[in-house]
C-alpha cells in the first residue's frame, strides 16, 4: 500500500540545524518529527554507553524494529546524524544539512562538547562523511545538500522542502511513476549551495 505522506530524512553533522528544520517543518507540513536520539533512549535501542564521547552505542537492528510500523505508514521527518541504517524503501527524500567549519565549531562549543567529540564532528563535516554516506545509501536523485549557516539559510531550506512536499502530494495523488522522485529533488537543488547524543 503506497504511503499517503512522504518520509524525509534530515541528516547532517551534529550542530547543523537538523532539529530546528524538523521543528519548523512539523508546523508547516503536518509531518511528525521522529528524533532518533530520543527514540534510542526512550525505547532502549542501544547496547551500551561510550564514556569518552558521552553517547549511546546504538543497536541499529533494535532501532529499525522499534520504528518500522510507524515509518512504513509515512508522514515522518527522521532527524538523525546518520541515514544509512534506514531502508531505501522507507524514504522519499534525504536532506543533508551542511555548515561551514567556523559556524559549526561555535555551535558545538556552545553545547560544551569535549575537544575529542568536537574535533570528530568537525572532521566528519570537512570530509563530507554524511553527504557521501547518503549518496552511497540512497538513489542520488533523492539526496539533496543544503547549506545551513544562517537563519536565512534555515528559512530557505524549510521553504524548499515545503515546495517539494507540495509536488510530492500532486504526483502521488495521481499514481506518479517511481522515476518522478528524482525530479522532485531537483526543485531543492537549484537554489541550494552545497552516535546518538545524550
Amino acid at each position: 500500500m503506497p504511503r499517503k505522506k512522504p518520509n524525509i530524512i534530515v541528516t547532517g553533522t551534529p550542530g547543523v540545524g537538523k532539529t530546528t528544520l524538523c521543528e519548523s517543518l512539523t508546523l508547516s507540513t503536518n509531518l511528525k518529527h521522529l528524533a532518533i536520539n530520543g527514540v534510542v533512549k526512550e525505547r532502549n535501542c542501544y547496547h551500551g554507553w561510550d564514556e569518552q564521547l558521552k553517547s549511546w552505542i546504538v543497536d541499529e537492528d533494535k532501532l529499525l524494529d522499534a520504528i518500522e510500523d510507524e515509518v512504513k505508514q509515512g508522514g515522518y521527518l527522521i532527524d538523525w546524524h546518520a541515514c544509512d541504517p534506514f531502508p531505501e524503501s522507507w524514504i522519499d527524500l534525504v536532506v543533508v544539512l551542511r555548515s561551514d567549519s567556523a559556524t559549526l565549531y561555535d555551535r558545538l562549543k556552545s553545547r560544551n562538547y569535549s575537544e575529542r567529540k568536537l574535533q570528530e564532528n568537525l572532521d566528519a563535516e570537512i570530509m563530507e562523511v554524511l553527504i557521501n554516506e547518503a549518496r552511497d545509501a540512497f538513489d542520488v536523485e533523492i539526496v539533496i545538500e543544503l547549506l545551513s549557516n544562517t537563519t536565512g539559510d534555515m528559512e530557505g531550506n524549510a521553504s524548499r522542502v515545503e515546495l517539494w512536499m507540495q509536488q510530492w502530494k500532486q504526483q502521488h495523488g495521481s499514481e506518479a511513476a517511481e522515476e518522478d522522485r528524482g525530479s522532485q529533488a531537483q526543485i531543492l537543488r537549484e537554489p541550494s549551495t552545497r552516535r546518538a547524543s545524550p
